[in-house]
């Protein structure tokens, strides 16, 4: 099956999770289960989301993979923090050569970092990491934009 035909049809199963009677929590882990589930390079998926209290640091939300000691980030460290300062899609193809990378697991390669907004406020992000060395294309970064924008409406 070709990448834009997954993708569409991800496209149409996140917005039916988006759109269930399942509660936030539970929509998130299960969008992370399909990325990780339906894209094979995708062997890490998960959300941070905005500390609303702190207002610049990002809080671990549902994930899929590894578990991770990197459970707060403040805005700025890493390809999350970064995001959440640079408020556009991040993609590392070689986390090596990143000076400002948290590293989350040795088996990391590469990483896609996706802002969230929610009525024009940054909310949280999807973070992505590959065990593969740049796999990440532009067909990737224009469907997980999409799916932020999907997952906005639950946060």
């Amino acid at each position: 099956m070709r990448k834009r035909d997954v993708f569409d049809r991800l496209l149409r199963e996140i917005e039916a999770v988006v759109d269930s009677s399942l509660g936030r929590e539970e929509k998130l882990k299960r969008v992370c289960e399909l990325l990780a589930g339906s894209v094979d390079y995708y062997d890490w998926v998960g959300f941070y989301l905005v500390d609303e209290a702190k207002g610049n640091e990002l809080v671990l939300g549902p994930f899929v993979g590894e578990p991770t000691e990197h459970v707060r980030i403040p805005f700025g460290r890493g390809v999350c923090g970064r995001a959440a300062v640079e408020l556009k899609t991040i993609i590392v193809q070689d986390v090596s050569k990143e000076t400002n990378y948290l590293a989350c697991s040795p088996l990391v390669k590469s990483e896609i970092v996706v802002p969230i907004f929610r009525e024009g406020n940054f909310v949280g992000e999807l973070d992505i990491d590959s065990h593969q060395l740049a796999p990440f294309t532009e067909e990737d970064r224009e469907f997980l934009e999409k799916v932020a924008n999907l997952v906005a409406k639950v946060l």
